[in-house]
């Protein structure tokens, strides 16, 4: 049986295999990709804050509420680039 961790590590494979293509790609839409790779940050930001909610807390992140929202802001602030990024695309795309 694979473990959370072991299949939460391995997941980061495809994603990063979907940014390298979506970079390359000339009608993505910068700002959604700003959002697509602060998807990344999201990550790097929830995994030193579930140790430390683990080592400090004895709790899971997800029971640590200010910890947990804050790392979630960042979740949300990635897809709201993307939301805003693709909304500027589809409006200058009915512009032409």
């Amino acid at each position: 049986m694979i473990s959370k961790e072991t299949l939460f590590i391995l997941s980061l494979f495809p994603y990063l295999g979907f940014l390298w293509f979506i970079s390359r790609v000339k009608q993505m839409p910068r700002l959604a990709l700003y959002g697509f790779y602060g998807t990344l940050v999201f990550v790097a930001v929830t995994i030193p804050a579930g140790i430390y909610a683990q080592v400090h807390y004895s709790k899971s992140l997800a029971n640590v509420d200010w910890l947990h929202g804050s790392a979630e802001l960042f979740l949300t602030l990635s897809n709201i680039l993307i939301v805003l990024g693709f909304r500027q695309a589809v409006i200058k795309g009915t512009k032409n």
